[in-house]
């Protein structure tokens, strides 16, 4: 099974691909959508549409997981931030995947053992369970996510088929 894990920003958006099979974890390959900072929003948001779509493209995942948003401080980068996850969830349901989401705590509980591990125990950590990748904090943090729907993939369809 081929995941997809996406780390939404407007400026960066990580993204991070494994194969599952039973409980072993393999690398497939993880970067980052990099958007230009000038241009409009709705010109920004094309551009990181574009990108992750042509990623899910590429990598022909079965699923993508998506890791929420956190409310910030500025309600204004909240609400920008929400927009960007909003087209990278996009992306993958417009290519027919399911799209589950995680929370943060939950993505680094999965991965570090403890809800508030800072990135580079993330970074750390994603590189001991695939062995040899050696990613970005944000390439690093969207790998955590496909790690974790890895990890909770059968919960999260047993909740999705009772809804």
């Amino acid at each position: 099974m081929r995941l997809i894990g996406l780390d939404p920003g407007l400026r960066l958006t990580g993204w991070g691909v494994i194969e599952v099979e039973g409980n072993r974890l393999r690398h497939v390959a993880h970067g980052v959508v990099k958007v230009a900072t000038g241009g409009t929003l709705a010109e920004r948001l094309r551009e990181l549409f574009e990108g992750v779509a042509g990623i899910v493209a590429a990598q022909q995942p079965l699923e993508a997981a998506v890791e929420e948003t956190f409310v910030n401080v500025n309600p204004g980068s909240t609400l920008k931030l929400g927009q960007a996850r909003g087209v990278v969830m996009l992306a993958p349901a417009r290519a027919g995947l399911p799209v589950y989401e995680y929370a943060a705590n939950l993505v680094k509980k999965s991965v570090t053992g403890a809800g508030h591990a800072d990135k580079h125990q993330i970074a750390m950590m994603v590189g001991r369970l695939l062995p040899g990748v050696d990613a970005t904090q944000d390439a690093a943090d969207a790998l955590a996510v496909a790690i974790c729907h890895a990890h909770h993939r059968a919960t999260a369809k047993r909740i999705e088929a009772a809804l």
